[in-house]
């Protein structure tokens, strides 16, 4: 049986992951632009790899449910790379939640069901849910199990409990991670494993709808006050994910991995926090 590789969301970040750990594999690309997924598809045709592309709404559970069925269809599902979203600035904030918050549940529900055995998947996430403010255990908890179809009905997501889009984002990514830490249970009883990603500003379209939107100047000036100095490229965030991926990374699971250039620890206990 062939071994097939999910990219959800065919943006830089993902394929570069992808092209790392999807030799000799089947490699299913899906997004909410399907006219992405088949350029996605042909730079990888182009580039040797067997591949399909596909349409997936992944704030919907039918869609997800269905690409997840025809991954199973196409073989073993080895590996997922959920590089879906939106950013404050490309959305408003019942969109944020419904796709980076809702869709991502949907995604580790419907891969946790068809995932084989020694497999692993990795969910992009974002320094931003490492930089809101600590919820409460309850809080915590509720986030990482509700069930997938109750979680946009949770009081701490209420229309009136986040008004602006900045918000919806990072509790949106801090649920990420915390929804990786118990999916990582599940999909431990069918022998795989599954991590999130937490980049910080990356070089991609999104980052410059960013870096060119109302919060532009606040993320010129993340950049120039983080330890690194600079942007991150999709090529770093895929050396990561291919490390999380593949046989080094065998004992990571339920883990969320800043890599951010030092960001966030300037944001705490650096320049960042003193401006």
């Amino acid at each position: 049986m062939q071994e097939v590789v999910v990219l959800i969301g065919a943006g830089s970040i993902g394929q570069a992951i992808a092209r790392r750990v999807s030799a000799g594999r089947h490699v299913l690309i899906a997004d909410v632009r399907i006219e992405a997924a088949e350029k996605a598809a042909q730079t990888f045709r182009e580039a040797g790899f067997a591949v399909t592309a596909a349409h997936v709404d992944i704030a919907s559970r039918a869609p997800v449910e269905s690409l997840a069925a025809q991954a199973a269809a196409l073989g073993a599902v080895m590996g997922v790379i959920h590089s879906a979203g939106v950013s404050p600035s490309q959305a408003p904030v019942a969109t944020i939640l419904a796709v980076d918050l809702y869709g991502s549940a949907l995604v580790l529900e419907a891969f946790g069901a068809v995932i084989a055995p020694g497999g692993a998947g990795v969910v992009i996430s974002s320094q931003s849910g490492h930089r809101m403010a600590a919820l409460t255990a309850e809080q915590d908890r509720l986030l990482a199990t509700t069930p997938a179809d109750d979680l946009l009905a949770l009081p701490m997501l209420a229309g009136d409990a986040i008004t602006d889009t900045l918000h919806a984002y990072q509790m949106s990514k801090r649920a990420n991670g915390l929804r990786v830490r118990a999916e990582a249970v599940r999909w431990g009883t069918r022998g795989a494993r599954i991590n999130a990603i937490s980049p910080g500003i990356v070089i991609t379209p999104l980052a410059h709808d960013e870096l060119n939107g109302p919060r532009g100047e606040g993320y010129r000036r993340m950049l120039a006050l983080s330890p690194a100095g600079r942007a991150g490229t999709p090529d770093e965030i895929g050396a990561l994910g291919a490390f999380l991926m593949g046989r080094e990374g065998a004992f990571i699971t339920g883990s969320d991995i800043l890599i951010d250039g030092g960001t966030t620890a300037s944001w705490f206990y650096g320049p960042l926090a003193q401006a």
